[in-house]
């Protein structure tokens, strides 16, 4: 299995997920990779991605909550580009409730997944949200 496969897979149905109202039935099914010719997925890396998703989603409203409490004051959640978002929004969950994974492996994970697929600096923004957020794992506004 690879971890970074499945959390490359997580990433992808979450932006789906938000950007095109895909149903968390479909995103589950990974049908829409394999569309896009992502076949010969293995099975474990199905498992650890969909345990991703499902529990991003279980807990959303938490999560954002958490997104909008490290944002600067500056800084409105609706302009939040959705790839930076959905990356956020995964690596949160983790932080947060997968505490077998040592915070900074997340982060580089996330890191790694922002300069694969974001634009050419939200990893810096990625990697100063989560830092704050695994800093202050409580705050709620």
């Amino acid at each position: 299995m690879s971890r970074r496969k499945g959390r490359v897979l997580a990433f992808q149905a979450l932006y789906s997920w938000d950007v095109g109202g895909i149903p968390k039935d479909s995103l589950m099914s990974f049908s829409w990779a394999e569309a896009q010719g992502k076949s010969g997925i293995d099975e474990s890396t199905k498992t650890f991605a969909a345990f991703i998703i499902a529990g991003t989603l279980e807990h959303i409203e938490e999560i954002d909550k958490r997104i909008k409490a490290n944002l600067s004051k500056n800084w409105d959640f609706s302009r939040l580009d959705r790839v930076a978002l959905a990356i956020l929004r995964m690596s949160v969950y983790s932080l947060l409730f997968q505490n077998d994974i040592p915070p900074t492996i997340v982060m580089d994970e996330a890191v790694g997944i922002a300069k694969e697929f974001g634009s050419d600096d939200s990893y810096k923004f990625i990697n100063a949200m989560l830092d704050s957020v695994s800093k202050n794992p409580g705050s709620v506004v």
